[in-house]
């Protein structure tokens, strides 16, 4: 079992925590079209639930393989599995193809639109870690192509229950600009935490272009964009989601908070699970919202219709 292991870790079962980025895509899909019986949905959720960890964990794989290089140079990453010299790289490949076959195997059996989904997901994976392309050592892009995974998640929680091809584009762009919000908070604390820019660059090439400033202000633009675009999905499909701004500032400014935070946690998202504070007040906001999201006041709309033509 101890030869296994380093091959079980570098899978990174522990990350699958991430797909639950894919229940609000299922809530829009029940949001959309009411007629969806959920519980007869079930059996295929979790199978489509699966398939996405598999092909996530086919990522992780390449990802620890190709990055092994430069983790040596970061202080934690250097005891990964591979940069540490305990995976044989031939088997590590091989681990990596069987994960993305078998995702995508599994993905057929839902629909053709999740297929597709999962292929994505999988191209992604290629196109940030492979190079030439390798976009996690351009700057920005780096944010951009790996929270990328977010919205591709939402669309692959909405077509688990449903082969409604209308996703809703202004919750799948406000997702996105979230997830890159996120990712760059992490960036941030990252960089803070090796506290030399010529280490930070030998252990992420996109790091030789951040500094604190450069930083911060791709931190403000992103989550500029995810409140316009969420504001929009807002104006357009559910005004009564208003109520909810409070809550998601309050969880803009919570997550900022653990990001500056000395040796920050945020780093290691998997892992915010341990700080009860946090995941009480997400998971309150996260319901205050699902019920928002399946209620009417005609009040809401009378305070808030235009009053110009």
């Amino acid at each position: 079992m101890a030869s296994i292991r380093p091959y079980i870790q570098i899978a990174r079962p522990d990350h699958w925590i991430k797909n639950v980025f894919m229940i609000p895509g299922v809530i829009l899909a029940l949001f959309g079209d009411r007629s969806i019986d959920i519980v007869s949905s079930l059996p295929r959720l979790a199978l489509g639930i699966f398939a996405v960890c598999l092909a996530a964990s086919s990522n992780y794989v390449i990802n620890e393989i190709l990055d092994a290089p430069s983790d040596r140079h970061h202080p934690d990453k250097k005891n990964r599995p591979v940069a540490s010299g305990e995976v044989r790289l031939s088997i590590g490949y091989a681990e990596w193809i069987l994960l993305g076959l078998a995702s995508l195997a599994i993905a057929w059996q839902i629909n053709r639109p999740f297929f597709l989904a999962t292929l994505l997901l999988l191209i992604m994976g290629l196109l940030y870690n492979v190079r030439p392309i390798r976009l996690k050592d351009v700057p920005y892009l780096d944010v951009l192509s790996e929270s990328v995974n977010n919205p591709i998640r939402l669309v692959l929680g909405w077509y688990a229950i449903s082969t409604d091809q209308r996703v809703i584009l202004s919750a799948v762009l406000s997702y996105w600009m979230l997830g890159a919000f996120l990712m760059a908070v992490k960036r941030y604390a990252e960089y803070r935490h090796i506290g030399s820019a010529a280490v930070a660059s030998s252990y992420r090439k996109s790091f030789g272009h951040y500094n604190d400033q450069r930083l911060l202000t791709s931190i403000i633009y992103y989550v500029t964009a995810f409140g316009m675009f969420g504001g929009i999905f807002l104006i357009r499909y559910h005004i009564e989601l208003i109520l909810s701004i409070p809550l998601i500032a309050g969880f803009i400014a919570y997550y900022l908070h653990l990001g500056f935070q000395e040796n920050s946690p945020v780093q290691y998202p998997e892992q915010l699970y341990r700080f009860k504070g946090f995941v009480i007040y997400t998971t309150l906001s996260f319901f205050a919202v699902l019920g928002l999201l399946f209620v009417h006041w005609p009040i809401i709309d009378e305070l808030f219709r235009p009053s110009f033509p």
